[in-house]
């Protein structure tokens, strides 16, 4: 996405309504990609290796946890955030990995938005609550997470 849109049609804290749902994916996981990530971050024998990885309780050469949440960025990123006015997070609350993320596989899932609340602190400013949901093309949970993000409101004296 284009992050250099008309700041008007960006989505903004006021479209971040509790319920609402934002589709991520698809997001295809390579071998090559898989290996390149481990080799640098994160070089376990079952991230860099496929006969190593089928020995595993991985079940084959599987990406890194780090790895699986970097490519979940992605799609945050493809999905939502970066035709956003997204200004930054304060963490995640928790990240669950469900299943290993496995050369072949490909990653869909949604963001659900929890709540959201404009922060007394910071006019301008609002948190939203999300509940990620990560699955590959069987249908399969393989990462779930929970997180705030901050987003510039678009009209700093609406009252919510």
């Amino acid at each position: 996405m284009n992050n250099q849109q008309d700041p008007a049609k960006k989505l903004a804290f006021e479209d971040f309504k509790p319920g609402s749902r934002f589709e991520l994916g698809p997001y295809p996981v390579s071998a090559g990609e898989i290996i390149a990530f481990a080799s640098e971050f994160d070089p376990q024998p079952m991230h860099l290796d496929e006969a190593a990885g089928k020995a595993s309780i991985l079940g084959g050469l599987s990406a890194s946890g780090w790895h699986t949440c970097s490519m979940i960025m992605r799609m945050f990123i493809d999905g939502y955030i970066g035709n956003s006015t997204s200004q930054g997070a304060p963490g995640v609350d928790s990240c669950e990995w469900k299943r290993p993320v496995l050369a072949g596989d490909t990653l869909r899932g949604t963001s659900t938005v929890q709540s959201s609340r404009r922060l007394e602190s910071r006019p301008g400013i609002g948190a939203v609550a999300f509940r990620h949901e990560i699955y590959n093309q069987r249908g399969e949970l393989v990462c779930a997470s929970e997180n705030s993000g901050f987003f510039a409101c678009r009209d700093e004296g609406e009252s919510r």
